[in-house]
């Protein structure tokens, strides 16, 4: 047993951002039997979470003072930039001794700049980007990335057996968005991958049908990409991860790269395919590439 580690009786949950990932975190934590409560810059999105009955409050006045750990995922840096460091944010309200556990993909950069004054206001802050969509938070089998100090990583596990499979501390401040940026230069890689792959199928003459349900159960497909080719296969591109957040991630990945000075040939070729990809596909599901890709036959330019 680890010693003040959180418990649902006694713990005031705080869920900042109730889009996609956020809402079912919402819920998923509910479901398990935490006190948390909720709040979403658009409240037209918080609707139906306050019909079903979840607490949503209006601020973030409201909702974070009250809070022993709040939880956030947000779309990009400047949606964390504006919540946490913007005027009446998080920092403005945030009481000392409150544990934050920042869950979205940002930049480490701006990362670090949160933890900092996470510090400066007497706060416990751990990046914890996840791995895995939407159909993952369901089921409680994502995948969590920490950075921060080892203590209050501890502290959280009780809150981390609630909604994920894994959890991993990699290290000290900005180790988990570090991580998370790794973990989804495959995800966008491999993705692109198998758009391509599906369209030489195609222009190979194979059966469709028949190769979106062998391809799968070969050894060379991950089981993050077994749903998708459903996806593909029905035409079904309703968003889980949505084409437009991997763009967000793989820009992410390439300015990493750029500082770091990793060479990443088939990244910047990926980011490619995505940012050409973004004005019809970008709202869809990350596998709507597949349909971008079997387009670029039809036309007189090249990648690269």
């Amino acid at each position: 047993m680890i010693n003040n580690a959180y418990n649902k009786p006694d713990t005031k949950l705080g869920f900042i951002g109730l889009g996609l990932m956020g809402s079912r975190f919402l819920r998923r934590l509910n479901a398990e039997g935490w006190n948390v409560r909720g709040w979403n810059r658009s409240s037209a999105a918080t609707l139906p979470l306050k019909e079903y009955g979840f607490a949503i409050d209006d601020t973030l006045a409201d909702l974070v003072p009250r809070s022993d750990v709040l939880l956030s995922s947000l779309a990009n840096d400047d949606a964390a930039r504006a919540i946490y460091l913007g005027q009446n944010g998080v920092f403005t309200n945030v009481q000392p001794e409150t544990t934050i556990l920042e869950m979205s993909t940002i930049s480490p950069d701006l990362s670090a700049l949160l933890h900092q004054e996470a510090r400066r206001r007497g706060a416990e802050m751990i990046d914890l980007p996840v791995s895995g969509s939407t159909p993952a938070v369901d089921s409680g089998t994502v995948t969590l990335f920490a950075g921060g100090e080892r203590e209050t990583f501890n502290r959280c596990i009780p809150i981390f057996e609630s909604i994920a499979k894994q959890w991993y501390l990699m290290g000290p401040a900005t180790a988990g968005v570090r991580m998370k940026l790794v973990a989804n230069l495959l995800l966008g890689v491999n993705m692109e991958a198998i758009a391509e792959a599906v369209s030489l199928g195609e222009h190979l003459q194979l059966n469709r049908a028949l190769l979106l349900d062998v391809l799968p159960k070969t050894a060379v497909i991950a089981p993050a990409f077994l749903g998708k080719f459903q996806k593909i296969k029905v035409g079904d591109y309703s968003p889980q991860f949505p084409l437009h957040l991997m763009s967000k991630d793989m820009n992410l990945v390439h300015s990493a790269a750029n500082r770091s000075g990793a060479v990443l040939p088939a990244t910047s070729a990926t980011n490619y395919v995505f940012e050409d990809a973004l004005a019809e596909k970008g709202g869809l599901d990350l596998s709507a590439v597949t349909t971008y890709v079997q387009t670029l036959a039809q036309k007189e330019t090249p990648i690269g």
